[in-house]
């Protein structure tokens, strides 16, 4: 697809991505036709990142039948039962928190209040009260990882508003607070992808793309959902300037980054490009950044995006789930694959950039 920011050719993009959204049945798993439904039939962290960036889209068009589409598909889940809790896991449960607020439904906010509960309550916690890497491949004691703060600790901050619960609210922040002492490299202002308690080390000490792009997503909205105060909103500021900074001297000349930020024989990928292009128009909306010294940086992120939408609506170039590596190699043998998360990262970008241009022009 040719890059155009016009909003017309952004409502086709944001059109032709939400059916491929709802085309995917599983990782790599497009079908012939899209349907009307969403198909996706795994309750996990993919598709939790594909309704939330359908919901968001959703919500900025006010389009009702969109909405409803995706309460659908999380009647169609409930009614079939839950997976066991782990991070992973919970990734949907954002969405279904903001749902609840949005359709007035009890017996979504009764199942969102009892997960928060089980988290805040149960689930696993390495040394300095981290959130644990559960997964449901492995428990991965010990170990924290870049990806739970969008997985779970932005859940937190959601149930913590809709349940009136301050206290998840204030847990939320502290993850926040917690992982980047943890997985920040303070030379390079960048985020490695894990810590281990155990052996007390940044395993390959990756700067893995997603990774980064997941604390500059979601910082930015953790401000939106409950607005950090005082201290705790200044660490989170100048860490989130001091790693967009840094991801500015990784950005390629057509607009990408490379899957391990910091080693140009790496691949490039396309989701970690839309999420870096996202968090910083976040970070504009929130107060965060000024556009003004990272416009040019935006604009290539669009073009990179836009320019891999195929015909079928999916976004090329998209790395597989990755799990912890444990050398630099691994990073760059991991394979690109159509994903719900890739389709959800781009949404946002696009529907974030349509805002922002509608709100400055």
């Amino acid at each position: 697809m040719q890059a155009n920011t016009n909003t017309h050719n952004l409502n086709e993009a944001l059109a032709s991505l939400s059916k491929g959204f709802r085309s995917l049945k599983g990782i790599g798993n497009v079908e012939a036709q899209s349907s009307d439904d969403i198909l996706f039939d795994e309750w996990d962290w993919e598709v939790g990142v594909g309704l939330y960036g359908d919901f968001r889209d959703a919500k900025e068009r006010n389009d009702q039948a969109a909405l409803e589409r995706i309460g659908r598909w999380y009647d169609w889940q409930i009614q079939r039962g839950l997976p066991r809790r782990q991070v992973n896991s919970t990734a949907p449960m954002l969405t279904l928190a903001l749902l609840a607020e949005h359709f007035q439904r009890e017996d979504w906010k009764n199942i969102v209040e009892e997960w928060a509960d089980w988290i805040h309550t149960t689930m696993p916690k390495t040394e300095e009260e981290g959130y644990q890497h559960l997964v449901k491949e492995r428990d991965n004691d010990g170990e924290l990882w870049d990806d739970t703060l969008f997985m779970a600790a932005l859940f937190m901050g959601a149930a913590g508003k809709l349940c009136q619960r301050p206290e998840w609210s204030e847990e939320a922040q502290y993850q926040y607070l917690c992982h980047i002492r943890f997985l920040g490299d303070t030379h390079s202002g960048l985020f490695y992808h894990g810590w281990t308690f155990l052996g007390r080390h940044n395993f390959a000490n990756a700067l893995w793309a997603r990774g980064n792009a997941w604390l500059t997503l979601s910082i930015p909205e953790l401000f939106r959902i409950l607005k950090p105060q005082s201290v705790t909103a200044r660490q989170l500021k100048n860490v989130y300037l001091t790693q967009v900074k840094a991801l500015k001297e990784c950005q390629r000349e057509d607009g990408m980054f490379h899957t391990l930020l910091d080693d140009p024989s790496s691949p490039i990928e396309a989701s970690a490009t839309a999420a870096i292009g996202y968090g910083l128009l976040a970070g504009c909306r929130e107060g965060l950044l000024d556009i003004t010294e990272y416009r040019d940086m935006i604009h290539l992120c669009l073009n990179a995006v836009v320019t891999r939408i195929n015909d079928k609506g999916i976004v090329e170039e998209v790395s597989d789930g990755t799990a912890m590596g444990h050398s630099l190699e691994f990073y760059k043998q991991i394979g690109n694959t159509p994903t719900p998360y890739g389709q959800a990262l781009a949404s946002l970008f696009l529907s974030e950039y349509r805002s922002f241009t509608n709100k400055t022009n």
